[in-house]
């Protein structure tokens, strides 16, 4: 696609509330020469690649622009705009949403507290000790798990809903991300799994992680709830399911791959 000369798409955040705007054909994110808020001093404005054949910047606000949904701009939740943005710029606003959250907590070294220099896209340095300091996305694993013709759906206590989901949770160190899913569902539901597969990967801006997909069969096992993890949990069959995940998810893509017998 064309680069549009000195146009570009601002991704601007109050905290995790995405600024977008209303046009023709739908809301995007807003696109123009000059930011279309101006910027708080001190602020920086981080270049993050393209989009929509134009650079893709960001850069954080103090406070929310205010408005509504009959104004031309507005803000929206980052997970609550996958509903209403085109799906490559949901993606790079959750990309700009964790560039934030790292150049908020990357100020002062972590190892001397000097304040940060950054010197490239994503890496900042410290004038002291000369550490490097990236930004830091953290691992979790997330398994659709069948027994038979049904498969197992749990409801975690952070759930922001009543929707059942899948078994996940973060990479421990020392650990491969196999035997991290096989370690989280014995703790958390007390099932063993076999024949583990590979699935998919997807970002997860919430606020910075990886979500790493995994099919496993029901082995052996009653099921136990971690009570301070889950709430519910059962095996359904393709008739009887509960309210699923939305479709921002790798949860639900997972479950619909599953019910269309894709794996």
């Amino acid at each position: 696609m064309e680069q549009k000369e000195n146009t570009c798409g601002w991704f601007v955040f109050c905290n995790n509330q995405l600024l977008i705007e209303k046009k023709s054909d739908g809301y995007h994110i807003p696109s123009g020469e000059e930011p279309p808020v101006e910027v708080p001093e001190g602020n920086t404005i981080h270049t993050i690649g393209n989009i929509n054949g134009m650079t893709a910047k960001t850069y954080a606000v103090s406070e929310p622009v205010e408005g509504t949904e009959e104004d031309l701009h507005m803000m929206k939740d980052l997970r609550a705009s996958f509903s209403v943005l085109p799906l490559e710029e949901y993606k790079m606003a959750g990309k700009a949403s964790q560039i934030l959250t790292w150049d908020k907590n990357s100020r002062y070294c972590p190892a001397c507290g000097v304040p940060t220099v950054q010197t490239g896209p994503i890496v900042k340095k410290c004038p002291q000790c000369h550490q490097e300091i990236y930004p830091r996305i953290s691992p979790a694993i997330i398994v659709l798990i069948k027994k038979g013709d049904s498969v197992l759906l749990v409801h975690a206590r952070n759930f922001r809903g009543t929707f059942k989901g899948l078994v996940a949770g973060f990479l421990e160190p020392g650990e491969t991300l196999e035997q991290c899913v096989h370690r989280e569902v014995m703790e958390e539901t007390r099932l063993r799994i076999k024949n583990l597969k590979y699935f998919d990967s997807q970002p997860w801006p919430y606020p910075s992680g990886i979500m790493v997909g995994y099919t496993a069969e029901y082995e052996s096992g009653t099921i136990k709830l971690q009570d301070e993890e889950l709430n519910t949990g059962a095996f359904y069959d393709r008739d009887h399911l509960p309210e699923l995940p939305q479709k921002l998810s790798i949860a639900r893509r997972m479950i619909d791959a599953w019910l269309e017998g894709k794996i």
